[in-house]
């Protein structure tokens, strides 16, 4: 690279680290209530006779519902908005949503009552509080929140700030007159002047009568205005609280997820061992593998961690469970890109021996590879937060930030640094110290290896055909286990506080009479009941018996799902699922040529299917994070398919008339070396994730594992055998490569460079 580029990438590279220290020294994660515990509530609006449940009025649910989750006295309570008529309320740190579900489910009431007193329990009258928390004594309610028509923020007229016009309907401005004429005789000042406004019994506003209204006859023409030179915001917020206390819409609610601290503690503990463990092996496997450039590689990914963290934080994107492995995963499939380099530059160096030039060339002739791999995997994180929902959704966001920074430390922050180790004089005079000088003694054999390997691609397909039979077969012999996200229902983790076997939990939650119980363990110690209806009394109910029978019960997490939703998330996923196919397709269809996309779809339906019979013949629960790891096996593994047909296009267009068989099997041949460095760093992470992950985190890494294992083997007997066949039946042109145009001689012919004949010499061309 010339000096000036160097530079100026080398100081961006300092300010991007510099930056990212800043805030991951200065700024904390958010949390999701599955790591830090709480509750998290999806209400559901529904139309009535006179309001339909679109965006607008479900706005007005939350205003209401917003000054509720105030009084429960929840700490940091977060509530927003979905789609057009769903509600999302998240509770930090109630473990128990009985009393937040009662709440939330109320109906709106909104009063208008008369002040007896500020202060004064010999008034009489219900205690409130008025807008600025001095205490009120309240009559009797005058005027009900359904004879309010509207209420409308507007500019004050008359002087500055805004004002509330409210219009009643019916018996309305009968009873608004009668009560605005008997607070029309105190005296000015006086409190009972005043009239207050309640909505599910606080206070939101008490706007005292004005001079022009006269004693015995208030106000008449159905209409009023509360002035108080209110901003915009403040009056905003009051009409909506106003006017949706008097059109509530009834809410039903359709999710409730509970998870205790204890489990969110063991979550993040995890999933930290499994990050500092797994990347000391991947680290540690990398120096001995590549040596010099392998501890590049590790100082490179420890940026990335840096940068990918303060991302996250940085954006306020919320951390889940998912996304906490996530971050984990995405640890490891940074590896990639720098194993992609080193291996490509350890082809340049034996085509041309000299260190910096074979590094340059390595990173050039790398990023054909390394961008489609990252578009394929972003295809998958986009349409995670597209098409998922809940904490699925926070794996896509994570996974997105993930391959960004990524690109980031493997083709900036890996690149300088291998510069600037390479122009030390010492590495200089000891030039295998860096790890790219010389072809590892696997690739040799590979080299020597015949790559007419593929020629009856056949027979490979058929023993694939049998394996996706045997673990298809799994779902019909013994089916899949579907979690309560799909199937609608309720599940309750307990842990004891002595073991309890689920025989004995099975006895014990027999003397409740409560039918439809299914228990199982779930690993620690834990147990988990569930069935299509339980209410909160019946939870109660259960966690009384199993502590009995266990010395004691705690709640672990508490998930409850709404047969409807049961069925959208079952849709959504499958929908998921079908998309993440047909996109993976079109884009290596337009990058490669159709064929080449049709084996590697081919190759990408081979692993979901295996990993969906190994959960089905296991027994194991595919619930939401299960969805997330199978749309995960998409984008990771079709990683390795992407850069064998990048390779696959360059020899190729290089040798046109060679069997198409041949080519394919040196492309397979001369990127395997990468295929198993990769597998085995990534693999470190996730077989720790497995073994400290507990039952959620452990499922997941499994899924994972399955899915790179079989994503591995899939791309050379079920992507290149399909290939080959629809290329042999539907023949075309070989492509041109990407790269640097080839020699052209007087014939037309394209005539191998210098740099190709070195590179056959060295096992890149063993296709002729």
């Amino acid at each position: 690279m010339k000096p000036r580029p160097v530079l100026w990438r080398a100081l961006i590279a300092l300010a991007v680290l510099a930056l990212s220290s800043v805030v991951a020294l200065t700024t904390a994660p958010t949390l999701g209530l599955d790591l830090r515990g709480g509750t998290q509530i999806v209400l559901e609006t529904r139309d009535t006779p006179e309001v339909a449940a679109d965006g607008e009025a479900t706005d007005r649910v939350l205003e209401v519902l917003r000054g509720r989750i105030d009084g429960l006295g929840v700490a940091e309570p977060s509530l927003a908005r979905s789609g057009e008529n769903r509600i999302i309320v998240e509770l930090p740190g109630l473990t128990d949503p009985a009393e937040a579900a009662e709440t939330l489910g109320r109906t709106a009431q909104l009063t208008m009552h008369p002040v007896l007193g500020v202060g004064d329990p010999a008034a009489g009258g219900a205690p409130g509080l008025d807008e600025q928390g001095r205490p009120l004594q309240l009559g009797p309610a005058a005027l009900s929140g359904d004879l309010v028509g509207s209420a409308m923020s507007t500019p004050n007229p008359q002087g500055v700030g805004h004002v509330v016009n409210i219009d009643f309907d019916g018996e309305g401005p009968a009873r608004w007159q009668a009560l605005t004429g008997q607070a029309a005789c105190a005296p000015i000042g006086d409190p009972q002047r005043r009239v207050a406004i309640v909505l599910d019994q606080q206070v939101i506003s008490s706007p005292q009568v004005t001079e022009q209204t006269a004693c015995n006859v208030g106000q008449i023409g159905g209409q009023t205005q509360i002035s108080g030179n209110f901003s915009p915001e403040q009056a905003s917020e009051l009409a909506v609280l106003i006017e949706g206390g008097a059109l509530p819409l009834p809410v039903e609610i359709i999710e409730q997820r509970t998870v205790g601290p204890t489990l969110g503690a063991d979550a993040i503990s995890a999933s930290a061992w499994a990050a500092i463990i797994g990347s000391a092996l991947a680290g540690a496997f990398l120096i001995v593998v590549y040596r010099l450039v392998g501890l590049v590689a590790v100082v490179a990914l420890g940026g990335y961690a840096l940068v990918a963290y303060s991302v996250q934080t940085g954006l306020g994107a919320t951390l889940t469970l998912p996304g906490l492995a996530a971050f984990v995963l995405a640890v490891g499939m940074a590896v990639d890109a720098n194993v992609l380099i080193a291996e490509r530059s350890r082809e340049e160096y034996a085509a041309k021996p000299r260190l910096e030039r074979a590094s340059e060339m390595g990173y050039a002739n790398s990023l054909s590879a390394v961008g489609d791999v990252a578009v394929t995997s972003l295809l998958a994180a986009v349409l995670l937060f597209g098409l998922a929902s809940g904490p699925v959704r926070g794996f896509g966001v994570t996974l997105v930030i993930g391959v960004v920074v990524s690109l980031f430390s493997a083709l900036v922050l890996s690149r300088l640094l291998t510069l600037a180790v390479l122009t030390i004089p010492a590495v200089k005079r000891r030039p295998r110290i860096t790890g790219i000088t010389e072809i590892g003694p696997v690739r040799r054999r590979l080299e020597a290896s015949d790559p007419g390997f593929l020629r009856r691609s056949a027979r490979y397909l058929a023993v694939a055909g049998v394996v996706v039979v045997v673990m298809v077969s799994g779902l019909f012999v013994r089916g899949l286990e579907l979690g309560v996200e799909f199937t609608g229902g309720r599940l309750v983790e307990f842990t004891t506080s002595n073991p309890v076997s689920v025989e004995q939990v099975r006895d014990a939650v027999g003397t409740t009479g409560i039918g439809g119980l299914t228990v199982t363990e779930t690993g620690d110690g834990a147990v988990a009941l569930r069935s299509g209806e339980l209410t909160d009394a019946q939870v109660g109910q259960l966690r009384e018996v199993v502590g009995a029978a266990g010395g004691g019960a705690e709640v672990l997490r508490d998930e409850l799902i709404g047969p409807s939703l049961g069925a959208e998330l079952a849709r959504g996923g499958i929908i998921a699922l079908g998309v993440a196919l047909a996109a993976q397709f079109l884009y290596l269809a337009f990058r490669f040529r159709w064929t080449l996309g049709a084996g590697a779809v081919a190759a990408l339906l081979t692993n979901v299917l295996v990993v969906v019979g190994v959960f089905a013949w296991t027994g194991r629960t595919a619930d939401g994070v299960f969805l997330a790891a199978l749309l995960t096996v998409i984008g990771y593994s079709v990683n390795d398919t992407v850069v064998v047909f990048d390779r696959v296009r360059e020899h190729w267009a290089r040798n046109a008339k060679v069997p198409f068989h041949r080519v394919v099997g040196s492309a397979v041949l001369s990127t395997l070396p990468r295929t198993v460095n990769t597998g085995i760093s990534t693999l470190t992470i996730l077989v720790v994730l497995l073994f400290l992950g507990g039952a959620t985190l452990g499922d997941f890494a499994l899924a994972l594992i399955v899915g790179i294992v079989v994503g591995t083997v899939s791309t050379i007997v079920v992507a290149g055998p399909v290939s080959i066949l629809l290329q042999q039946r539907w023949t075309g042109p070989a492509p041109r490569t990407s790269g640097a145009k080839q020699p052209v001689g007087k014939a037309g012919r394209r005539h191998p460079s210098k740099a190709d004949r070195a590179r056959r010499r060295a096992g890149d061309g063993a296709v002729v």
